[in-house]
């Protein structure tokens, strides 16, 4: 057993000058920066559009295909004042996919900005549909963990949320972007793959792929596969207590395709598995745990719920390998005819951590005393602080719109 839980947080910190946070996206997008760690902690410098070359040929490649909504609604009271409400999650855990095909009502757990001017009032905004003139209203109804729980209803009633929001929010940046979203952002902020809504934020590190280095990848006898984490607001929550043990972690849902679990399983231990983010990352090592626990017959479900700190509940050299996790999961999703998991996850991986699942990480450069960057330094190891520090010395862009890093796990 592993006690991360002691980690001091002071230790995972470094100085970010504000003008090295990238406002903007680069006019095309694999043109991005990209500082390569290697398995024999060599630094190296290249383009990210060269990133097929850099993989070995073979690997598996898997990739956060989660949708950024529009998440952002901005109402006006009849006095004038400006309410902001950040849609978060549904109400009493409705799958996220669900929540956008409700139509005409639906409860979420919202941030709301300017709360205090918002009490009883209904809030109504308007919108335009297919020329036809909507209005979406909104009422608080309770509290929930901090979070207001709102009501939104809206006619026509007989369109689905999702539509609602795109046609009246507005993309979520993040809260060091100190700007106001424009049009493009709703496409930029979003990988070229982007497929299921749910996001509030963008698993930043797919943002510099563009179809032709995807294509690339395949000329190169990459396979790519998917699976879906919805990035919650939580990501920007940096860690604020002294020690690992204090910290909370925020949950996301997640869900995976008994077909990419088969494709995993064929790849290991043959060829490299390349995990495009930390969302990725957090998925696929939730799945061995999911799998552990069916092997220890802790669970029966397909539905998955990893807590934080379940693998640090066990001695490594008592575990399964990936291999036998994933050859069980596969067996026992045919068995019981379940052609996908689904569930949620508040997994946290910090130094001390060992990475069953991946070989290599896609990821950008994270904030001080955030949870992602715990998780790159439970990769490379100390070896954090020599990355970071090239990176800043040779002008690399940080954060969601910023530039890229290949982390290998060292040798």
């Amino acid at each position: 057993m592993i006690d991360s839980g002691k980690l001091a947080i002071k230790n995972f910190t470094y100085i970010l000058p504000d003008e090295y946070i990238a406002q903007f996206p680069l006019s095309n997008r694999s043109n991005a920066k990209l500082l390569v760690f290697d398995v024999n902690r060599k630094i190296q410098h290249h383009i990210f559009s060269a990133i097929p070359s850099l993989i070995p040929e073979g690997s598996l490649v898997i990739m956060n295909n989660t949708k950024v909504i529009q998440a952002r609604l901005l109402f006006h009271k009849s006095t004038g004042a400006k309410i902001e409400v950040f849609c978060l999650e549904p109400y009493k855990n409705l799958p996220i996919e669900e929540a956008f095909q409700t139509k005409g009502n639906v409860q979420w757990k919202c941030m709301i900005g300017n709360a205090k001017k918002w009490k009883e009032e209904e809030l109504i905004f308007s919108f335009e549909f297919n020329n036809i003139q909507g209005n979406l209203k909104a009422k608080r109804v309770g509290e929930s963990n901090d979070l207001t729980v709102v009501q939104f209803d809206w006619l026509p009633s007989d369109i689905a949320f999702s539509e609602v929001l795109s046609h009246s929010g507005l993309i979520p940046l993040p809260p060091y972007m100190n700007r106001a979203a424009n049009d493009t952002d709703i496409e930029t902020y979003n990988t070229v793959y982007a497929k299921n809504d749910g996001s509030v934020a963008a698993p930043t590190s797919g943002l510099h792929f563009t179809t032709e280095v995807l294509k690339q990848l395949e000329d190169n006898n990459c396979k790519m596969d998917f699976v879906t984490l919805h990035v919650g607001a939580g990501t920007f929550k940096p860690v604020k207590a002294a020690t690992m043990a204090d910290h909370i972690m925020h949950e996301e849902q997640i869900s995976i395709s008994l077909e990419t679990i088969t494709h995993i399983k064929e790849t290991i231990g043959i060829s490299k598995i390349i995990a495009v983010g930390t969302t990725t990352t957090r998925t696929i090592e939730s799945v061995y745990w999911h799998s552990i626990l069916l092997m220890k017959n802790e669970i029966a479900t397909c539905v998955i719920n990893i807590d934080q700190w379940l693998p640090y509940k066990y001695k490594n050299d008592e575990l399964p390998s990936a291999k036998e996790a994933f050859i069980y999961l596969c067996n026992w999703m045919i068995e019981n005819k379940f052609n996908n998991l689904y569930g949620t996850t508040k997994i946290i991986i910090a130094p001390g951590y060992k990475f069953r699942m991946i070989d290599a990480l896609i990821t950008n450069f994270h904030q001080p005393k955030s949870t992602l960057l715990l998780l790159v330094a439970a990769l490379i190891g100390d070896d954090w602080r020599k990355v970071y520090a090239t990176a800043l010395k040779e002008k690399y862009r940080f954060l969601s719109y910023g530039d890229s890093s290949l982390l290998y796990k060292p040798e």
